[in-house]
């Protein structure tokens, strides 16, 4: 069980909803997925204008809990801005809180990001902030009450997978509310390796929408995702330097 704030979710797999070739394929992708929270950019839906298309009216919404994002906001008032507009449309109070720094890179900056962040938690949102896989940075915004921390495992959409498994390890190891890895995950196996990792939950977007086929994407990070916590949580073996036979030696002859 996944709980975030006061919420709680069988699924441990988050899954973004831009970038799909259409709403259909959008619409089976999350299906077969599984995924019970539903991450978008408030800033590229016009969520107050009933004319413009909605990914939201091809899904039971009842389903799914939605986790608007800050996406393209640069500073900590530009995030707040949106997180409120998202609130105020009646969405979610849950906010994926992300603040570019760098727009070659789109990696998040650090000190916005922790503006931003205790800002709405004073505003009574449950926040989850975009982070990098900096660890100290990890703490402070655990310390400001944050209700999950998503550092990314590479920068968003490139696919590498998890560029710096020891920093990662060690939020995980320090933190005491849900750690979700966001951004980079390229297949299943990057996702598998996040929760062998101990991580609580992946967060993916473009490896499912950019997928071949997106829909066999998303079942197969489904899968993936549930055999890496099943791996987790059963303990891997120790690594030994030689062989280690499997069947026993003794009692054997040869003749």
């Amino acid at each position: 069980m996944l709980k975030i704030g006061s919420y709680s979710f069988n699924s441990r797999l988050l899954l973004g909803t831009g970038k799909y070739p259409d709403f259909d394929i959008q619409k089976k992708a999350v299906d077969v997925s599984g995924s019970e929270i539903l991450t978008f950019a408030v800033r590229r839906m016009n969520i107050f204008e009933a004319s413009q298309p909605n990914f939201l009216e091809k899904l039971d919404l009842e389903k799914y809990t939605l986790l608007p994002n800050t996406a393209g906001a640069k500073t900590a008032e530009e995030a707040v801005r949106i997180a409120k507009l998202a609130k105020a449309s009646g969405l979610c109070d849950m906010i994926k809180v992300e603040v570019i720094g760098c727009w070659k890179t789109l990696l998040p900056d650090p000190v916005e990001t922790l503006k931003a962040t205790e800002e709405l938690l004073k505003e009574g949102f449950t926040v989850l902030p975009y982070t990098s896989d900096d660890v100290v940075l990890a703490r402070k915004l655990e310390e400001l009450g944050a209700h999950a921390i998503m550092p990314g495992a590479s920068p968003i959409g490139s696919g590498q997978g998890i560029i710096n498994e020891l920093n990662l390890g060690f939020i995980i190891e320090q933190s005491h509310v849900p750690v979700i890895v966001d951004a980079g995950i390229g297949s299943p196996a990057d996702a598998a390796k996040a929760m062998e990792l101990g991580a609580d939950g992946v967060l993916l977007n473009t490896a499912v929408s950019a997928a071949k086929d997106p829909v066999k994407m998303a079942e197969a990070m489904k899968l993936a995702i549930e055999a890496g916590r099943l791996g987790y949580e059963a303990g891997r073996m120790e690594k030994k330097r030689y062989a280690t036979a499997s069947s026993p030696n003794e009692g054997m002859s040869v003749g």
